[in-house]
């Protein structure tokens, strides 16, 4: 803190007067060092606990040359679309949409715990259960394992499923960043096995539109080829 030295100068009555001497202003900077100190700690505490969560996501390669033959055939009756519009909107159907099959039920949904959740929970309710009481055996020491053979359990469980749905995702232009987060945290925290983010489809598209207008598609809609 600043300290002002003045020096008092007495002197008889009728005496001239001295004028005091004037010292510069001494400021104690012991109290700004602490300061400095605890400002840099709390810096460097704050940088680390706010470090930016990465999600790292896996996307298939695409090959140009590839043929329509030569994709992998995946179940209709395993296969659930989770088609993301945007305001949070979440719609999902089961199957295929083909133009030679009855075009599938569009259901809206949402992200609570009674809704896509649920509905995924209800699907996947043998893997869900066989890996969340293996995790409880060893969290209460029944079983003792390595965290990697612990990993490398449950993800043979996941490749021996054959009954668990097999989710693509399918994100439209309004929806978000934040809804294939919220997504991806639901297949984790369902225990999905087969999952993956793919693109969209023009028919997709058109069945969120018919929704989003309270006139579902009832019919496969014909495309007109540009």
């Amino acid at each position: 803190m600043a300290q002002i030295q003045t020096q008092d100068h007495g002197g008889k009555k009728g005496s001239k007067k001295k004028r005091a001497k004037k010292h510069p202003a001494e400021i104690d900077m012991t109290p700004m060092v602490d300061l400095m100190c605890l400002l840099i700690t709390f810096f460097m505490l704050t940088t680390a606990f706010a470090k930016p969560k990465v999600m790292v996501i896996t996307m298939p390669e695409k090959d140009k040359n590839e043929e329509p033959k030569d994709q992998p055939k995946i179940s209709a009756e395993r296969t659930l679309n989770i088609l993301l519009a945007g305001n949070d909107e979440v719609y999902y159907y089961k199957g295929q949409a083909a133009p030679d099959k009855p075009l599938p039920k569009l259901v809206e949904s949402n992200f609570s715990k009674d809704g896509v959740r649920k509905m995924l929970l209800n699907w996947n309710r043998d893997l869900f259960t066989k890996i969340t009481e293996y995790r409880e055996k060893r969290l209460t020491g029944e079983i003792i394992v390595a965290d990697s053979t612990f990993e490398n359990t449950i993800k043979q469980m996941k490749l021996d499923d054959k009954k668990g749905p097999i989710v693509l995702i399918k994100a439209d232009t309004a929806a978000k960043y934040k809804d294939i987060v919220n997504i991806i945290d639901e297949m984790a925290i369902c225990n999905i096995a087969s999952y993956a983010v793919v693109d969209i489809g023009q028919v997709e598209v058109m069945m969120i539109q018919g929704m989003q207008a309270g006139a579902p598609l009832t019919e496969y809609p014909k495309i007109k080829v540009k």
